[in-house]
């Protein structure tokens, strides 16, 4: 690995093992086992470091895991695998609950920076794009467009479900039987049916 590589795996590390709040650019160095200024120069700051370190292990982590969700979905038709689904997304909250709880911590961070926000846009829209194909292969017989479209909907729905596995832990899920009957009325009132 080179240095960014160090810096980005070192930063996961030290967030984990001190914590957001207390971790600093030289715990960063340290655990990476690189100098202080390599974080500059690599990455212009730690917060910007911090955030990248986190998308990408998200990304890795949690991602892995939705796919394989998604995957699981295979050949079935909506009604028979989305109510599955939204319990296995559940599932992925729960697992990774101490990722989901550093990200939306780092998220409040994010929000006060222009420079985060345009490098989570672009994490973001390539998370979104890889949900998209995940799942027009899962089904192919959506639309690329549809299979986007759905692979937006669950990353704003796992968002959601993240949240409440964070403030809410013991809140009952979200139905899926209940969640695809909401979008069959959707569907039916805007047909006007």
């Amino acid at each position: 690995m080179g240095n960014r590589e160090d810096l980005l795996a070192g930063a996961r590390q030290a967030v984990l093992e001190r914590g957001l709040a207390k971790v600093t650019a030289r715990d960063i160095a340290s655990a990476a086992g690189v100098s202080l200024a390599a974080i500059g120069y690599h990455f212009g700051s730690k917060d910007q470091l911090v955030t990248e370190a986190i998308a990408l292990g998200m990304g890795s982590d949690i991602g892995d895991d939705l796919d394989i969700a998604i995957n699981a979905t295979a050949g079935r038709s909506l009604g028979d695998w989305l109510p599955e689904l939204l319990s296995a997304l559940t599932e992925v909250a729960r697992r990774h609950r101490d990722s989901l709880l550093l990200s939306f911590e780092n998220g409040m961070q994010i929000a006060r920076d222009p420079a985060q926000q345009a490098f989570m846009a672009q994490a973001t829209e390539g998370a979104l794009q890889d949900m998209g194909a995940t799942v027009r292969t899962a089904h192919p017989d959506l639309t690329a467009d549809q299979a986007a479209v759905v692979g937006q909907l669950l990353f704003l729905l796992f968002q959601g479900m993240g949240v409440q596995q964070l403030i809410v832990p013991d809140a009952p899920p979200l139905d899926g039987a209940a969640l695809v009957d909401a979008l069959e009325a959707l569907r039916g009132s805007r047909s006007g049916g």
